[in-house]
């Protein structure tokens, strides 16, 4: 039976990985459950899974869910903060690590996984975006195991020659293109014009995929599709000029890998993370997730768009981040997540998301990373200056 750590069990993807879960119990065994501060829903969560851990990283929240367990007579240890974060993470009785916390809040606790050789079922590509070369490096040391969650790289990960982790160069293994498919999000055909009027409300309504705010705003500007190109160049050891992004609205082919014969191999789904989830928990034998079958007789038909210049200039800019290099990610990282916050809170308009990421990474130069202190310096300075962007606007509202 293998011992389950979920980091950000109350997000979409911790629960989707509840629910894998919960169709093989005789398989795995939850050790322990993480979240930031929602006391109710964690403590509900305990009291089904009963996890020898539970964390809240905000400290009160902790006290809370603590008191509020006590009181059930429940021996669940609650911990708090990064510190808990990362001892859970690498618990010995722990053999598989959900990092699926959003944002570049989740890069120590996963970093931590990886660092204590665990498997680690990658959901959090902010890890890679941020600290790629260190996140790598420790997966090597250590002998850690790195299965990608997010739709698109499971996808990529299923259609890759078996031994792409050992050779290590794609080209030699007859790969000619990495093809990342991408919804397009709720605004693909909304004239330009209009994207500055448009609300949080409309951003967050995906056409296709539930899920959180922040992911759901990255959607609409497609950063989430740059931060994955970024995530797609570490996991699979090749640059930005080996990866093109195409529009696939129906979201069933979820992305695809082209070889120099002419084959192109693509793994298609309905649009369930569950699929993915219950991938990278079996991995390499297969179980069921719970997910209804394709029915390619219903689709009747796949449709493809080419990305229109001007209309993602957040895509862009994640790809210049990373042919830039060093923390040129991290800063494009950090300024989005401050943008992203700022848009939903109606402090700037949709249209002002790629300007604050832009002139953060121009004001921002660019360091060779040697060490995680490096990462940590250069997205603390890009978050201060977003920031200080961001208070000399007035309320675009």
């Amino acid at each position: 039976m293998a011992g389950i750590c979920i980091l950000g069990a109350t997000g979409t993807i911790g629960l989707n990985t509840l629910d894998v879960i919960g169709q093989h119990p005789e398989q795995y065994q939850v050790i322990a459950l993480t979240a930031n501060q929602n006391v109710e829903r964690l403590l509900q969560l305990c009291i089904k899974w009963s996890p020898r851990y539970a964390v809240m990283v905000e400290p009160d929240a902790a006290e809370q869910l603590a008191y509020r367990l006590k009181a059930l007579n429940s021996d669940v240890t609650v911990l708090s903060g990064v510190e808990g974060l990362v001892k859970v993470a690498q618990l010995p009785d722990v053999d598989k690590v959900m990092a699926a916390i959003v944002g570049g809040a989740g890069l120590l606790p996963t970093l931590a996984a990886a660092q204590a050789g665990k498997t680690v079922l990658l959901a959090n590509k902010e890890a890679l975006v941020m600290s790629g070369h260190l996140f790598m490096q420790a997966i090597r040391d250590t002998g850690a195991t790195l299965l990608p969650i997010d739709s698109e790289h499971n996808a990529i990960f299923q259609c890759m020659p078996a031994q792409f982790q050992q050779v290590g160069d794609l080209a030699q293994l007859g790969v000619h293109k990495i093809l990342l498919t991408a919804s397009g999000g709720p605004f693909r055909k909304t004239p330009l014009e209009q994207l500055g009027e448009v609300t949080p409300e409309q951003a967050c309504a995906h056409p296709n995929w539930k899920m959180g705010q922040k992911i759901s705003v990255d959607s609409a500007t497609m950063m989430n599709k740059g931060l994955e190109v970024i995530e797609a160049c570490w996991l699979f050891n090749t640059t930005t000029d080996f990866i093109d992004v195409v529009l696939h609205p129906q979201s069933i082919i979820h992305s695809l890998v082209a070889y120099v014969d002419g084959s192109v191999l693509a793994q298609l789904g309905n649009p369930d993370m569950r699929t993915p989830i219950a991938h990278a928990l079996a991995y390499p034998k297969r179980i069921s997730a719970g997910v209804e079958p394709l029915n390619l007789i219903e689709i009747a038909r796949l449709e493809f768009e080419p990305i229109v210049d001007g209309r993602f200039p957040c895509l862009q800019l994640a790809y210049e981040a990373m042919r830039i290099g060093g923390t040129a990610t991290t800063i494009l990282n950090a300024a989005n997540e401050i943008a992203v916050q700022a848009f939903l809170e109606r402090r700037i308009r949709f249209t002002q998301i790629p300007r604050l990421i832009e002139n953060t990474l121009a004001h921002i130069p660019a360091k060779t990373v040697t060490c995680l202190d490096d990462v940590l310096a250069d997205d603390t300075q890009a978050r201060l200056w977003a920031t200080t962007w961001l208070d000399k606007l007035q309320s675009p509202f």
